[in-house]
C-alpha cells in the first residue's frame, strides 16, 4: 500500500513538473498568450493581473465607437487593444485583438514591426481589401489581418477605393500600420 501511494505521488510530481509554460507573447490562430478565442471579458483581469486593464465606462456604448479594452504594462507600455463582441458585457467573448507591442509574434515570427515582404514570405495572401486609408491583407487559413497605409502604395491606389490591389502593388518594405486577429 505504501509503495502504491509513493508511486502515485511520484507520478503526480513528475506530471505537474513537466507543465509547459505559455509564452505570453505568442500569437496562434486560437490564442494570444493566455487569451483564447473562448475567453470572456471578465477573465481579462485575471489574465493581466500584473498589468493595467482599462475598460470603457457605462454610457460609452452609444458613442458609436467599438468600446475597446486597453491593456498596459505597469511601466506604461501599451500592449493590446481588445474589442469584445458585446460592449460592456462581462460575459462577452473577444471579437478582435490589435497588437500594440512588437513582442507579440506569430509562430512564424511576424510582429508589428514586420514588412509586407515578411508576410508574403511566410503566408499565402488570400485577399487584399481596399479601404479609405489602408489596404487590409488577409492570409490563408488564419484569422490574422494586417493593415498597410495607402501612402506606402503607388499613387494610383491611394485615392481610388474601387481599384483592386494585388500583392505586387504593395512594396515589400511597406511597414505594417496595424496588426490584429479576429475571432
Amino acid at each position: 500500500m505504501k509503495k502504491t501511494i509513493f508511486a502515485l505521488s511520484t507520478l503526480l510530481a513528475l506530471a505537474t513538473s513537466c507543465k509547459k509554460e505559455v509564452n505570453p507573447f505568442l500569437i496562434t490562430d486560437h490564442n494570444v498568450g493566455l487569451i483564447t478565442d473562448s475567453t470572456q471579458v471578465k477573465d481579462l483581469d485575471v489574465i493581466f493581473a500584473k498589468d493595467s486593464v482599462v475598460k470603457p465606462i457605462a454610457g460609452d456604448e452609444f458613442t458609436g465607437t467599438f468600446n475597446s479594452i486597453e491593456v498596459y504594462e505597469k511601466g506604461g507600455n501599451h500592449l493590446l487593444s481588445i474589442t469584445p463582441k458585446q460592449a460592456l458585457d462581462s460575459t462577452s467573448l473577444i471579437s478582435s485583438i490589435k497588437f500594440k507591442d512588437s513582442r507579440f509574434k506569430t509562430e512564424k515570427g511576424i510582429n508589428s514591426l514586420s514588412t509586407f515582404g515578411d508576410i508574403e514570405n511566410n503566408y499565402e495572401i488570400t485577399k487584399i481589401q481596399n479601404s479609405f486609408k489602408s489596404a487590409s491583407v488577409s492570409v490563408k487559413g488564419s484569422p490574422l489581418m494586417f493593415l498597410f497605409d495607402k501612402n506606402d502604395l503607388p499613387a494610383e491606389f491611394r485615392f481610388d477605393m474601387r481599384k483592386t490591389i494585388e500583392p505586387v502593388n504593395i512594396p515589400d518594405q511597406a511597414k505594417i500600420k496595424h496588426f490584429m486577429i479576429g475571432w
